[in-house]
This record gives structure tokens, sequence and C-alpha cells, in this order.
């Protein structure tokens, strides 16, 4: 089973033909991921990620629920 846990996108690159760079937070920790899935996402949008790809977005409210099971600061 896997556990995704969200991340609030903080950073969007120029799209290519393959891929949108961004850069999500989750906590204090910040990871590279693409967003090519999920192209209407925006800065400040809380997605789901599965091996580096945007799969998901999420409501902010459970976003935040989801953070506070695990303990992480939204």
């Amino acid at each position: 089973m896997c556990v995704a846990i969200p991340g609030r996108i903080i950073w969007i690159g120029a799209d290519t033909a393959a891929s949108i760079p961004a850069q999500i937070e989750t906590g204090a920790a910040t990871h590279d991921v693409d967003l090519v899935m999920v192209p209407e996402a925006v800065v400040g949008d809380y997605v789901v990620v599965h091996a580096g790809y945007v799969i998901h977005l999420i409501p902010k409210d459970r976003a935040r629920d989801t953070l506070e099971l695990f303990g992480i600061e939204p």
C-alpha cells in the first residue's frame, strides 16, 4: 500500500512538449515534480504525487487535514 502525503506547489517552470517542471513543499521538505499530467495546476494548489509526477489536485481543506494526521505543519 502506498501513502501519499499532499504537497503545495511553490514554483512552476517553463513547460516543454514533454514536461512541466515544478517544485512542491511538504512541511519543511521540498521536492521536484512534473505537472505534465495536471497542466491546469497553479502555484498554491495542493497536489498528490506518485513517482515524481503530480497525479491529482486536492482541496486545500483535505490536504491540511491529511497533513495534520501525519503531524506535518500545513
